[in-house]
This record gives structure tokens, sequence and C-alpha cells, in this order.
């Protein structure tokens, strides 16, 4: 299966020469500037993407684990596949350094010319470094690109005390980075708790302790007032003139939007470059996307966003005039140093609110903290530290300010959990929610990729980006392939199972339809037939045998709670007799009734048998074609938990008046 469109990748030479339209050039090869060329390639166009970095784009999620020394090089960039029908050629290596507005064309770093039906502008952020006297000294180090974790690599070689500056999500993952390198680690935060932009104090400090589980150590409420040494980093001083001793500082104290080439051809920019709501500039023919952009006086330091904006932007240059971006709720899902966070929402300003309630959710073990915020009966944030399994159903609702209810707030109070459990398949999930957290790829895109011919998860990872990174998605992408479990494998003798369990079922049934046995009413022609179902030693017989199998095919039913049996051979095997009884106890009831039901008690003992037998055979049945049979709640795979269980569970409810109808039935045999 082909579904990766043609992609070029080079310096600049050989720049393609369009004789039809000029393409549409994205500068930018990050992860937002990536996902507005696949779009664009996806919707049939030709693009351009020029990236600045020597390195091929890769996944900055990755930086990390490749800092901390469990990914390779290779392991973290990302994929060189463009969806068809159009064409991505990328450039690494190669910036752009001006933009002829009025003739569009945009000048490369190398002197080339290229021109443009559109510009989209995703240049990112860059790190920001305070000004700290000794900020400049050998051995201080940021951590924001692939060239700053190639030079901390380097560096861990011999780095023995670090200090990192910034208890963010970065300055957190430099730490983990370098304390798996084998260094001592310390981070200093200025705020009163670790992502203070993220979470509230109680959940910064249940981040904290898990931190310092692992032997890296965090000090809040600190200023760095200088870093120092002779020709080199030696220590760092923070306030009331505290010494630490360091030979090695990673400054993480945020980042700054790159607007240096907005300002320089005369596009408006405040904090960043500024966008209108269809992420178009105040030029008409250039967008600008990602952490460069400054929408509605909000900068986005997030990827999310990023996404989102890249999606509009492509919708208008393609004329989807209705696409409209509104802002973003800012959200983070993802791991910290081994612990799961979740925050989304304003939760600061919302914090401040009066009309705002907030409800906790901490065991006394204090190893999970969940929080939620409900303005007027709707939920508008949340935060957590440690698994949360409703972190991406929470997303979606907080997005859409979804009513809560009482009673909704007083189950997550007692157990942490919104909804019942069980109750969050990513088949009910609207085309908009987001699948993958960690490239922004929503439930839509994983199934237009499926429509377009993607059967399994790396087709879907080739065309949409999901599931290239952290690995938490697999789940619900395999659940949209219709892989969500893997099918089941037949039991075995099925066939058997299958066989004697349609035969059951039809010898129950001819009991329960079938009219009885006609008999001579002449006691000079009574026959064989007529001595079998009325003479009282054959019905001694008969009776007495289908007790026997009856009796035999409960025991066997039981074996799975009685030790000894349990020892007997396997539990497929067993399952096999325990069905071929029942088919003759069946036939036995054939044997001894000659079709007739009776009357009162008898009319129920014959009631319960027969849907006993029933419900059995069909409980059989599923049983032995589960690894065929449709899944009527997602249309593929083997039965789901309810068709299967149903029958079983029938089956029981009619054994159980069984024991008392039948002593009944042997007690007025002998009294009449």
């Amino acid at each position: 299966m082909n579904v990766v469109a043609d992609v070029k990748t080079s310096s600049d030479q050989g720049l393609q020469e369009e004789t039809l339209m000029p393409p549409v050039v994205v500068v930018g090869g990050g992860p937002v500037g990536t996902r507005a060329a696949q779009e664009l390639s996806r919707r049939g166009r030709t693009v351009i993407l020029f990236n600045a970095e020597r390195w091929r784009p890769y996944n900055r999620v990755k930086l990390t684990p490749l800092l901390a020394g469990e990914e390779q090089v290779g392991q973290i960039y990302a994929s060189d596949h463009f969806p068809r029908p159009g064409r991505v050629h990328r450039y690494d290596g190669v910036s752009v350094v001006d933009v002829d507005r009025e003739n569009r064309l945009v000048a490369l770093s190398s002197g080339r010319i290229q021109p443009y039906s559109k510009l989209i502008l995703a240049l990112g952020s860059r790190a920001f470094v305070p000004a700290i006297p000794g900020a400049d000294l050998p051995g201080v180090f940021t951590f924001r690109n692939f060239d700053d974790a190639e030079a901390l690599v380097a560096r861990s070689m011999s780095a023995r005390k670090v200090l990192v500056i910034g208890g963010g999500l970065l300055g957190l993952e430099a730490a983990r980075g370098m304390a798996a390198r084998g260094a001592a680690v310390t981070v200093v935060e200025h705020e009163n708790r670790l992502m203070p932009r993220q979470l509230d104090l109680a959940a910064g400090n249940v981040l904290k302790e898990r931190i310092e589980a692992i032997g890296i150590s965090v000090l809040v409420g600190e200023r760095v007032h200088e870093i120092s040494g002779s020709s080199r980093v030696e220590k760092v001083v923070l306030g009331q003139d505290r010494v630490l001793e360091a030979d090695t500082v990673i400054i993480c104290t945020g980042v700054r939007a790159n607007t240096q080439l907005a300002a320089g051809i005369g596009l408006s920019h405040r904090r960043g470059i500024v966008v209108d709501d269809s992420m178009r500039t105040d030029d008409d023919a250039i967008y600008a996307i990602g952490e460069c952009v400054e929408h509605a006086g909000q900068i986005y330091g997030l990827v999310g966003p990023g996404y989102e904006q890249a999606s509009i932007a492509v919708a208008h240059i393609c004329d989807e005039e209705d696409a409209t971006y509104l802002g973003s709720v800012p959200a983070t899902k993802l791991k910290v140093i081994g612990a799961d966070v979740f925050s989304m929402g304003d939760f600061e300003s919302i914090e401040q609110q009066q009309d705002i309630k907030s409800f906790v959710f901490q065991p006394a073990d204090g190893s999970v903290y969940r929080r939620l915020f409900v303005d007027r009966g709707r939920l508008v944030a949340a935060l957590g530290v440690g698994d949360w399994p409703e972190a991406t159903r929470l997303q979606q609702a907080i997005g859409k300010r979804q009513p809560v209810r009482f009673w909704q707030t007083a189950r997550f109070a007692r157990s942490g959990d919104l909804w019942p459990q069980g109750d969050d398949s990513v088949a009910s999930w609207p085309r908009e929610a987001i699948v993958c957290n960690c490239t922004g790829t929503t439930k839509g895109a994983v199934l237009d990729s499926i429509t377009l011919g993607s059967q399994t998860l790396d087709d879907v990872r080739a065309t949409t980006s999901a599931n290239t990174v952290c690995g938490t998605c697999k789940p619900l992408i395999l659940e949209l392939l219709g892989q969500g479990d893997a099918p089941p494998e037949p039991v075995r003798w099925w066939r058997w199972l299958i066989g004697v369990s349609i035969l059951g079922a039809l010898a129950a049934l001819a009991t329960a339809i079938l009219p009885r046995i006609a008999l001579a009413d002449t006691y000079a022609t009574k026959d064989f037939w007529f001595s079998l179902w009325f003479d009282s030693l054959w019905k001694q017989y008969t009776g007495y045998t289908l007790l026997a199998l009856t009796v035999s095919a409960a025991v066997i039913g039981l074996r799975k709670r009685i030790r000894l049996l349990g020892r007997l051979g396997s539990y497929d095997g067993w399952r096999l007799v325990h069905l071929t009884i029942g088919l003759a106890c069946a036939l036995g009831l054939v044997v001894h009734t000659g079709f007739r039901l009776g009357s009162n008690l008898n009319l129920l003992l014959m009631l319960s048998f027969l849907a006993t037998l029933v419900f059995g055979a069909v409980a059989g049945f599923v049983k032995g074609a589960d690894h065929a049979l449709p899944d009527p709640g997602q249309g593929q795979g083997g039965a789901t938990t309810v068709p299967k269980t149903l029958p079983l569970w029938v089956h029981i409810l009619a054994l159980w008046p069984l024991p008392v109808l039948l002593i009944i039935h042997i007690a007025t045999v002998y009294a009449f």
C-alpha cells in the first residue's frame, strides 16, 4: 500500500520551478510547520518546506530520552512521509532571510530566490535567558532544541554537579536526562511549586515528592542571584547568599517567540506575530502559526494549539472560508520524569473567581492528586498528577464546557472518576477529539487516514504522525482500526463445540415445540412406546438415567470451583464433555417424556429444564464461534461482553429452581 506523497530532502540545490502556480512555502521544519505541510499535501497542494536547523525534522518530546541515553539519534527523527496526492519538497539547513512581499518571493540563506503563492511562517520560539550575572560563563547551557541536547550529551560525560534553573516542563526533563547520566542534579524554581503554569500547590507538592524519590533535589521559592566561577561555572548563589556548588548549569526559564523575520519585513508584531482568526498576518498572502504567533493577545507555548492553528491556516489557504480560529484551551497531558501530569484550562485565573467551585480527589497514600473546576455547573478546568484514565475525555469536556451534575462530582470526590468506569470508548468521541496529545492528531485525522487506505498502525503513523512519540495513544488508534483487542483465538475443539451445541439446542427446542407422540388407545394394541412412557419400571430407568446425566453435568459445571476436579484434564476438554452430557440430557428428556410437557409443577420442571438446555447450548455456541462472530458494538472482532455472557447467566438462572422441582417431582411420583 502506498499512502505517502513524494518528498525531496536536500540542501537548496535543485529548487523546483513551478510552471503553473508557485507552491505554498512553509518556513520552519518544527512539528507545527511539518503539520501544515502534511495538511496541504493531503489536499493536493505542492509545498516547499524550509527547515533552518541542520537536523532533519525531529520529535522534540524525544530530546529528553536522547539526553538520558534511552534513544539514539536516528530514533528521534520525524517521518519523511507526507500524504498524497500532493508533493512536499523539504530543504534542511536552509533559512529564509528576507521576503519580497510585493512580488511574493523569499530570499534564502544561500542567496537563492523562491517564489510563493502563499507563505506560512512557523518560526517557533527560542530559549529565554534572564539577565543573571555569570550566565555567559562556560558550563552554562539551555535545553530547547537538538543542538542543545547534543551539547548536553557531550557535557554529561564530565558533569558531576548539575543545577537546573527552572522547574517547568523543560527544566524537569533536563534534570531527568542529566540524572540518568549519573550526575547529581538540583532543580531551582523561583515559584512556590513545580510547573507553576500547569499545577496548583498541592499537585506541585505531589510531583516534587515523586521527583525527589528518584534522587533529584528540588528547591522551590528560591531565586538565582548569580552564577560564578573563575573561568567556568563553579557555584550558584541563591537568596540570602546561599551557595550551591555546580560544574554545569542548565537554564530553562521559558521561551520567547521568534519575530525577527516578521519585524524585518514589516509585519505587525508585538510579543508574537499578530494574526487574525484565519491565521493571516496583515499581509493577505502570509500566514503565521505556532509559538511565534500572537492571537487575540494570547501566545500559546504548547504544540497542541499550534496544530489547531496549522489546520485553520491550511483550510483558509484551500478556500475553506468557514475555518475560524477562536483560540485554544491550554492543555498539557504528558509524563514528567515518569509521573503522569494533566492540566487543562487557565486554572490560575479561574481559581481567583469567586463563583468557581473546586472538587479535589486525593487518596490517603497521596499517590494521586486530581482537581476539577466547575463554573455554574460547567467543567472549565482540571489538573492532576498520577494516572488519570479520564484525562482525554476531560480534555474534550473542558473544551466544550460540558455540564457536570451533582452526582458526578459526588462520584469524583469518592472515587476520583467523573464518569462510570468503562464508559469511555474512543468510538463515542467526536471527530475533533485529540487522540494523540504528543502530535495533536485528532480522531477525525485518524479516521480520514483509515478511509484513504491505512490498515495498520504503521500506516496511520506514516500519514498522521500519531503514536510516533510516547506510544500512549496506541490502544486508541488500534480501536479505531478495529484492532482494539486482538481477535480471539479459536478455542480448542471449537467445531465440535459448535456442533454439539446446535444439536443440543435443536433437541431441547423439539421437545418444547413438537406435538407429543401419539399412542394406541386400546390395551390390545399397546406397544413398546406405551410401556416406555407409562410403565413405572421403564419410567424409573429413564428418569434416573436423566437425573444421573443432570447431576454429572452440574458437577462438571462446578469444576472450576472444585480444586480436585481442576487438576483433571483441560478446561476446554471438560467444557466439551459438559455440553455433550447436555445433549444426552436433551435426548434423554425425549425418551423420558415423549414430547409431553405435563402440567402444573411438572410443566414448571420441564420449562426450567428446557431453558437450562437451550441457553446452555447457546452459550456453548457463542464460545465456540467467538473468534468469528461480529461485534455488535463495534462491527468487527469477537463478541462483546454482554452477548457473550448473557446466555450463560440465563442458563445458570434457569438451573437454580431445577433441584427443588426435581425433588418435588420424584416425591409426587412415589407418593401417588
